[in-house]
């Protein structure tokens, strides 16, 4: 954008996009199928971590290879609860995922944040490992392999609770659910991007020593980005545990942190909505060529090679870019 351009186009531009999303969303229920609404509803799940992650990445410069361990622990706290404490509150679950993560975030940042480039990401990358390898080893409280099964919750402090349609369950109330914590996962994550507190994060990402030079505590941010990456990325676990019934180590395994940062790569890591984009496209692509096809791996790596070759900048990043070029003489 020029210096003289008028950013309230851009803005008008984004809230009417942000509508249009939400109306959409919000009507997949009334036309889709279940699976087909569960499919989304598991996509937006996807986001929010991957709006966490993206925190690191897209405003901190940091890349983790380990994200999957904040995911593992806010999903494994929620069958804790279940198989221990026999709760079944999907608020108890979402507030025990987030505390939890946060505080394990908060002990791995700690180390971590101390490095940077591919330091910082293998060091991450071996702590989820430990907490996978726990996972396994402590089989007689995790469940080792055979893991730890959630029944479907009850919702918004028992006002609804399971039928006997557990699909239908799923695929109405639980999804607006998740749509309702969503929205406001996204909009906190707008506030604070958009924060003091972001800006000064996207200034450490930009020049270390001249953020650093003008006051800006560098390690200190990289921790408090690090902890909010880590729970928003434990209230995706807790929020993903009740749709797959089942929680077991896989989801601490190196993998799964590896498909958050395709989420966020797929989107466009330079873009707020990006992650987002990424998150839903990757989870709709994964879904349908498992159902296409058994070499489904096979035809998923094609086309995410080629949407990446072709986009380099992601999905969200390309249409950006379109956007600004069709706009650019109205804004000069």
């Amino acid at each position: 954008m020029s210096p003289g351009a008028r950013p309230g186009l851009l803005s008008r531009l984004e809230l009417a996009s942000a509508v249009v999303a939400a109306v959409v969303l919000g009507a997949v229920p009334l036309v889709a199928a279940p699976f087909q609404t569960i499919t989304v509803c598991y996509g937006l799940v996807f986001a929010i971590a991957a709006l966490g992650f993206n925190l690191l990445l897209g405003y901190t410069g940091l890349l983790s290879f380990g994200h999957s361990a904040f995911f593992g622990v806010g999903a494994y706290v929620a069958a804790m609860l279940v198989k221990y404490l026999g709760w079944t509150s999907m608020e108890a679950f979402l507030v025990a995922g987030i505390v939890c993560s946060a505080l394990v975030a908060a002990l791995f940042g700690v180390v971590c944040v101390r490095y940077t480039r591919i330091f910082f990401g293998i060091l991450t990358l071996a702590l989820s490992q430990v907490l996978w390898s726990l996972a396994l080893k402590l089989f007689w409280v995790t469940g080792g392999t055979d893991g730890l099964r959630v029944p479907t919750p009850t919702l918004l402090a028992g006002a609804l609770t399971p039928t006997s349609d557990k699909m239908d369950f799923l695929a109405y109330r639980y999804y607006y659910y998740v749509l309702v914590v969503f929205a406001v996962a996204v909009a906190v994550m707008w506030l604070i991007v958009h924060s003091p507190f972001g800006k000064a994060l996207q200034a450490i990402r930009d020049n270390e020593t001249r953020a650093e030079f003008v006051g800006v505590q560098v390690r200190r941010y990289r921790w408090i980005a690090f902890v909010v990456s880590g729970a928003f990325t434990g209230l995706a676990g807790s929020l993903w545990v009740p749709l797959n019934g089942l929680t077991t180590p896989d989801i601490l395994y190196w993998p799964f942190s590896g498909r958050i940062v395709f989420f966020v790569v797929l989107g466009g890591f330079k873009t707020f909505w990006g992650p987002v984009v990424g998150a839903l496209a990757y989870n709709y692509l994964e879904t349908y060529a498992v159902g296409f096809t058994v070499y489904w791996q096979l035809v998923l790596g094609i086309v995410l090679v080629l949407i990446v070759l072709t986009m380099p900048q992601g999905l969200a990043g390309t249409i950006d870019a379109l956007v600004r070029r069709w706009r650019r003489p109205e804004l000069a």
